[in-house]
């Protein structure tokens, strides 16, 4: 069973809900659900790929729509998401990447995978930022 297969249940923003501040706990952005679903679409999207320079651009803009759209469909209620996604040709190198938000640590929360064959490296980041 893959976790990444669950689609959560639609959540209605009526009534007292459109004023939460907090999400409840089932809704909190859960990164091991969201890793689990990023090594997943990166596996079936890129495994025996080999790197090439014209494709890349391509391809990081499809991983990146292609995870964006199955995490919306994991029931992470009044979270907006912010998708990275870095391909580059694997030579041996090491790679450092950084990133800094605002944030709220008691609600917001990020998943990442890496990715690696022969060729090619990736890693992709899932930011989710609760929407008040």
């Amino acid at each position: 069973m893959f976790v990444c297969d669950h689609t959560a249940p639609s959540h209605s923003m009526g009534g007292s809900d459109a004023y939460r501040i907090r999400p409840n706990h089932q809704d909190k952005f859960k990164p091991a659900i969201v890793k689990e679903c990023i090594g997943e679409i990166v596996r079936e999207h890129l495994s025996g790929v080999q790197y090439e320079q014209e494709k890349v651009k391509e391809m990081s803009n499809s991983l990146a729509d292609h995870i964006k759209d199955k995490v919306k469909t994991l029931g992470f209620d009044r979270y907006k998401f912010v998708v990275q996604v870095v391909i580059g040709e694997q030579r041996g190198q090491g790679v450092k990447i950084s990133s800094r938000c605002l944030w709220d640590a008691d609600t917001d929360s990020y998943a990442e995978d890496v990715f690696m064959n022969d060729s090619l490296f990736c890693l992709v980041a899932v930011f989710g930022s609760y929407y008040y």
